[in-house]
């Protein structure tokens, strides 16, 4: 099966490379005639110019380079969504930018106002998102980023959203989170020294002088801590939650590991930060047995909605496959703002955060208004899921 599936992947990005450039000439022909539709851009790293040689072959032979997943399977996504818009008799016509192609990224923005398009999705860099939010802000058009976790020091943009939350907005709803379910209970953040670190600090500390403040105890550890260092710092006879203060992942990993080993002795939780989601396929492990791991993501999706199966059932059956999060982000982006642009067309900008159209999870998009200038920076999804895994499975999951 993974044979089959290796030599699917280049014949979709050969489909997609002959494909892209027929499709532009048929939407230019299509918007040129009597049938007025909404028109949307789509930029995603699809490096078809590199895979692909001057006489249009494959270079990799039968292996699939593992850079260009993330942005293939995000067109992947937006691509079913179409189809399904589509099937709705939709009047939406996508035009699709691959920012890995010969042509750079500043000649591409500039087909967006002579294409006239009303919305942008981006699976993006931190520099191409700046580039196009300014873009977009000259032309007025809402751009939604569905991958970046911080905001590229974009400000002043009100057509730029946010999907994935930033980590200002994970520590207020950790905080939140923790004195919500475990007001009661010692709190103990496990720390190494570092910048990042002291921002995690320095947040909490901030959002406990305009909430009921959580008493949180800092223990700073080397990167070679041990679990005697930590069982110094737990009482068996409560429970204690404990909080991984730090972004890096070999260190949550570590304290995962070693909280896991003394769980029995020692009744906690764990509550990680964001990047405990890149450390789901770990927790499955033996050597997480007992613990309690609780973190914060804004793409919880447990697949048990229609539309999710029927995704799934289409890539087990056409590509072999199971469809990634990146693919579920791609179709539930383009689909959901494609409706708002159809619900709302030109006033869309001021509509953007309309609750209305959710797949697969509930969004909650937000204005974050500059301290500084009281003015508004862009929209974020400020709605988190705190998923709680214990012996190798997801026990639960809810937002705030």
């Amino acid at each position: 099966m993974k044979k089959r599936f290796c030599d699917y992947r280049p014949c979709v990005l050969r489909i997609v490379h002959c494909l892209l450039p027929i499709a532009y000439c048929l939407l230019s022909i299509t918007s040129s005639a009597q049938i007025a539709k909404h028109k949307i851009a789509i930029f995603a790293p699809l490096y078809l110019d590199s895979a692909f040689d001057g006489q249009n072959n494959y270079r990799y032979e039968k292996q699939f380079p593992k850079f260009i997943n993330p942005g293939l399977e995000f067109y992947e996504g937006a691509q079913l969504a179409l189809d399904t818009l589509a099937k709705e008799g939709a009047q939406v016509e996508a035009f699709v930018y691959d920012t890995r192609s010969k042509e750079s990224l500043a000649p591409q923005l500039e087909k967006i106002g002579n294409d006239s398009v009303e919305l942008i999705l981006a699976y993006t860099s931190q520099q191409e998102s700046v580039s196009i939010a300014n873009a977009a802000k000259s032309n007025k058009i809402p751009y939604i980023n569905v991958n970046l976790p911080n905001d590229a020091a974009i400000t002043n943009n009100p057509y730029f959203v946010m999907l994935n939350s930033t980590l200002q907005t994970h520590l207020d709803r950790v905080y939140k989170y923790v004195q919500k379910n475990y007001a009661l209970d010692p709190v103990i953040v496990f720390r190494r020294k570092g910048q990042m670190e002291d921002i995690i600090k320095t947040s909490f500390e901030e959002t406990g002088k305009s909430s009921p403040s959580v008493k949180m105890k800092y223990v700073d550890l080397t990167d070679s801590f041990n679990v005697n260092q930590l069982m110094s710092k737990l009482d068996s006879n409560h429970h204690t939650v404990c909080i991984a203060g730090s972004l890096n992942e070999n260190f949550g990993r570590r304290l995962c590991q070693e909280l896991a080993s003394i769980s029995k002795q020692y009744p906690l939780t764990l509550v990680g930060m964001p990047t405990f989601d890149n450390l789901t396929k770990d927790f499955t492990g033996p050597q997480y047995k007992g613990l309690e791991i609780v973190y914060s993501t804004p793409f919880y999706n447990p697949r048990t909605d229609k539309v999710s199966q029927d995704i799934t059932n289409y890539f087990n059956t056409k590509m072999y496959a199971r469809p990634s999060d990146m693919v579920m982000r791609g179709y539930e982006a383009t689909w959901r703002f494609s409706k708002l642009l159809l619900e709302y067309g030109s006033e869309l900008p001021s509509n953007i955060n309309h609750k209305a159209f959710n797949v697969f999870r509930e969004l909650d998009i937000q204005p974050v208004i500059n301290r500084q200038t009281t003015t508004l920076d862009y929209y974020e999804n400020k709605r988190l899921f705190f998923v709680k895994w214990q012996d190798g499975i997801i026990k639960g999951a809810s937002s705030l």
